[in-house]
């Protein structure tokens, strides 16, 4: 049965009914005929079908959202029972939008110096991936904005405040400013993350709000690719003043404030808003707490 509903989540993960056996390692035949086992269970039918996959109905919907329940409570319930072996082990999975990848250590090697045994998979996705992959149990927790666009159903840990910073060389346009406003910058070249990420659709509306609209030279969904280029002192960006902190940006460039208007988004972790949760996950939880209050 648990296996039936995990080809659920599968198919509402991948919307193909090929890439979703093959990514529950079972042929496309046994994998439909574990969905039908399913309806003929229920009584119902769950999935729209034609030639390929159209959707759940509404009774395969609710039951999506059960499997998804079901499926992690006994994830749960097999993470605890291990820790009363071994002590806190296992895989913890998390995916965080780039402009918070820096911050990831903060959580991870305090948490792993308290429970050795646990390994890390870090992800870097957009805030929606992080949504979508922490609701269909493809990570244990995310760090994404938490104020500027829904989190869902979720439940969320404040981590920091971002605050917006131009990045720049001293001998650059507005390099030698103790502070600029949101129209001067979008009026000199810049590098800035594309436009599916939630950083990047904040910077565009601050943008717009000043009269100007954001036209870079260079788009990347990767932090690196951007700081790399700012550091060259021949590009300019706008970073959130952690990152640049983080990364000893500010050593060697200048980061400015950019006023007019000062905006500020909040930052944390977003675990499933269910009851209970993993060990793994709650250990993460005491530890962002922890993070918490020393910021």
């Amino acid at each position: 049965m648990l296996g039936k509903l995990e080809y659920l989540i599968a198919l509402a993960r991948e919307k193909n009914f090929g890439r979703a056996a093959e990514a529950c390692g079972v042929t496309q035949p046994s994998f439909s005929a574990g969905i039908r086992a399913l309806e003929e269970l229920m009584g119902m039918p769950l999935v729209n079908r034609s030639s390929r996959f159209q959707g759940f109905t509404p009774e395969g919907e609710a039951m999506l959202e059960w499997a998804r329940r079901i499926t992690g409570d006994v994830h749960a319930m097999r993470d605890d029972v291990s820790r009363l072996k071994r002590g806190l082990s296992g895989l913890l999975r998390i995916a965080a939008v780039p402009t918070a990848l820096a911050v990831v250590a903060e959580l991870t090697t305090p948490y792993r110096a308290q429970h050795p045994n646990v390994r890390f998979q870090i992800f870097s996705c957009t805030s929606s991936e992080v949504l979508d992959r922490l609701h269909n149990l493809e990570i244990d927790a995310g760090l994404t904005y938490l104020d500027n666009e829904p989190v869902g159903k979720t439940r969320i840990i404040p981590l920091y405040e971002e605050r917006y910073r131009l990045l720049t060389s001293a001998n650059a346009p507005l390099g030698d400013r103790e502070s600029v406003t949101w129209a001067e910058v979008g009026k000199i070249p810049l590098c800035l993350l594309t436009p599916d990420m939630q950083n990047r659709r904040i910077i565009d509306r601050l943008l717009r709000n000043a009269g100007v609209v954001a036209e870079p030279t260079l788009e990347s969904n990767s932090i690196v690719v951007l700081v790399s280029h700012v550091q060259t002192g021949r590009w300019a960006s706008v970073m959130p003043e952690k990152l640049a902190e983080i990364f000893g940006l500010t050593t060697r460039l200048r980061a400015i404030p950019i006023t007019n208007p000062q905006e500020v988004h909040r930052v944390g972790l977003v675990v499933a808003d269910r009851d209970p949760l993993s060990p793994l996950t709650e250990a993460l939880i005491v530890q962002a707490t922890r993070l918490q209050q020393l910021s």
